[in-house]
């Protein structure tokens, strides 16, 4: 075999480039042909004096037979005979369906005579993640939704390359694009070669991701209702961020602000969302890192077109009065934390009842008839446990503190003046976080007034605080027809959206964002969000089937299997290739089977040579 160029030239713009071949020459009675055995493409990577060894290293992967003298190759050179040599086998191969059953079910058999001893596994690549995100997206219709949008063959590939791989192998698009070359059995299960793809082709999926977001999400949400039957009545939104690597000179979006993450060092940008009670994400948004959370709900739910008399349930920093007041005026319900800072709470008044995980929870339900409320005061005794620890942890310091202060006045060289000691008790109290507003301080002057000679202190809790009413946390919301119960477990369903947030910085590579200009910043965000999508509809299928794994759980389990080509010499001279999974382990397989997958993704596919 050797390489031919041929110089051609674009119909379309007129421009002259170089096409590359793999030609074989064969003889034909008296005469000889050359025939093609593969197109290499434009943009073929050996350099022109490495093609003779390309070539022959070809021939060593194709026959499986190994040189006496070991060749000397470049690194580049090797990966592209393996690579071509892949092709190769896969073009010359006769591919057979997996069974679809466990393969011990089928029943063909094909005996041949081969020499162990000649036995070479190659190319591994894992293929159990790759099929169950598939899975998803089929389910899902997002195959036929990125067809719809006029989107190319190409196009399309590199879209689904980019999302599985964050769910598979979170990672940067640079390291996403080496995981689909060297490590994933992808471009096998969707007939595409990941690694003759542009340097920069995953940022151009990301950018046509981005031109359809409105659309994707509109259509991928109606998708996932009818599939799964959703309750659209309650929504849940809340607000993230996650910090940059750098400092983003160029994206207006990054900014300083209170990190989630105590990244206080480095820009941020906030995530949005607005989940359904069920946990799909029906609308994402991207805002500065120091927006106001306050200020994005409006914007959120006009551009969702949420039905009137949804009920909005959000978290604190939502819970702003004039968001409350834009939520009456429009007909919507909420369910908030109340931002009062006074707690009480009457246990005689109280209801208990249990959480999910068993434990106990006193509710006491107090209606406001003039403001058309009501306010719901919780007591969980776990929390309860948690404040006081914490009440007391810094109360000691605080008194410590004092105590301090207190005896150096008795001693000849300690601090005694009282602008300097009312500076100590300042900093003092800023470190205890409040514990100071539940303490009487008295520090008595000398008959000069500039220096202390004493200092007394009592400890004087302050009604309606922490201090009296550990364990308390107050709702509010407006609508009035339903009782306690049912206000607080509907509450609840915002730590699930807790639980998006950690899936999707923990599981998902939210964090850290690594681009720099804006589109592409806003795309990494999407990607992830269209990935816990899918993540969320292979959980749900899997959880009506009784598999309640986490998904850093299910793609451990998924990830042992692998494509892996077994090479044979035969006893008549001539080398078998069999390319094919690895058996399912168990736990893989009840995941199969659940969604009724095929065990052996991407079948069989035999060479002779």
């Amino acid at each position: 075999m050797y390489i031919r160029r041929t110089q051609t030239r674009s119909t379309a713009s007129g421009e002259t480039y170089f096409t590359y071949r793999l030609v074989r020459s064969e003889r034909h009675g008296q005469k000889v042909r050359a025939v093609t055995v593969m197109n290499l493409g434009r943009h073929f990577p050996v350099p022109q004096g490495h093609w003779p060894a390309f070539c022959a290293r070809l021939e060593e992967l194709s026959i499986g037979q190994v040189a006496l003298l070991p060749m000397d190759l470049t690194a580049n050179v090797e990966a592209a005979a393996q690579r071509y040599g892949a092709l190769l086998l896969a073009r010359r191969g006769e591919r057979q369906a997996a069974p679809a059953e466990a393969p011990e079910a089928a029943v063909a058999t094909d005996v041949q005579s081969v020499d162990i001893d000649s036995l070479e596994l190659t190319r591994p690549r894992s293929v159990g993640v790759e099929q169950v995100a598939l899975w998803a997206m089929q389910a899902a219709g997002f195959i036929e939704l990125l067809i719809g949008l006029g989107l190319s063959g190409p196009l399309r590939s590199l879209i689904l390359g980019v999302i599985i791989g964050r769910m598979a192998h979170p990672a940067s698009e640079r390291a996403t694009r080496r995981w689909l070359e060297q490590r994933s059995g992808l471009g096998e299960l969707l007939g595409v070669d990941f690694e003759a793809m542009a340097e920069n082709a995953l940022y151009r999926a990301s950018d046509a991701l981005m031109r359809h977001r409105s659309t994707i999400e509109d259509a991928l949400f109606k998708r996932v209702n009818d599939l799964f039957g959703l309750e659209t009545t309650v929504t849940l939104y809340d607000l993230t961020n996650t910090y940059f690597e750098g400092e983003a000179a160029v994206n207006p979006k990054a900014q300083h602000g209170p990190s989630k993450e105590k990244r206080t060092d480095c820009p941020l940008v906030t995530l949005g969302l607005v989940l359904d009670g069920s946990g799909f994400v029906r609308r994402s948004e991207c805002f500065d890192g120091n927006v106001a959370e306050g200020k994005t709900l409006e914007g959120m739910l006009r551009s969702l077109g949420a039905p009137a008399g949804a009920l909005v349930v959000m978290d604190r920093g939502l819970a702003a009065e004039e968001n409350l007041a834009w939520l009456r005026e429009e007909g919507y319900r909420y369910l908030v934390v109340s931002r009062e800072r006074e707690r009480q709470f009457d246990s005689q008044a109280a209801i208990e009842i249990e959480t999910a995980g068993g434990d106990p929870i006193q509710l006491q339900l107090v209606r406001d008839e003039v403001g058309g409320e009501v306010r719901l005061y919780c007591y969980s005794a776990g929390r309860a446990e948690k404040e006081n620890a914490i009440t007391r942890r810094f109360a000691d310091r605080f008194e410590a503190g004092l105590q301090k202060i207190a005896d150096n006045l008795a001693k000849p060289r300690g601090e005694k003046r009282l602008a300097k000691l009312n500076e100590r008790l300042g900093r003092l109290k800023e470190k205890c976080r409040g514990a100071g507003q539940h303490y009487a301080i008295e520090l008595v002057p000398d008959a000069d007034r500039k220096k202390a000679t004493a200092l007394h202190f009592e400890k004087q809790p302050i009604e309606g605080s922490r201090l009296i009413h550990p364990g308390v946390y107050c709702l509010c919301s407006n609508e009035t027809t339903w009782d306690a119960e049912k206000l607080w477990r509907t509450f609840t369903m915002l730590t699930d959206l807790e639980a998006v947030f950690r899936s999707l910085k923990s599981e998902l590579g939210l964090r850290p964002v690594f681009h720099r200009q804006e589109n592409r910043v806003d795309g990494h965000l999407f990607i992830t969000v269209l990935a816990y999508q899918f993540v969320q509809v292979i959980r749900r299928h899997l959880k009506e089937r009784g598999i309640t794994d986490r998904w850093n759980t299910l793609r451990e389990i998924l990830g042992n299997q692998y494509r892996i080509t077994a090479t044979f010499k035969r006893t008549d001279g001539r080398t078998l290739h069999v390319r094919k999974a690895t058996r399912a382990e168990p736990e893989a397989l009840a995941i199969y089977q659940a969604l009724n997958l095929n065990p052996m993704p991407g079948g069989i596919v035999k060479t002779i040579i």
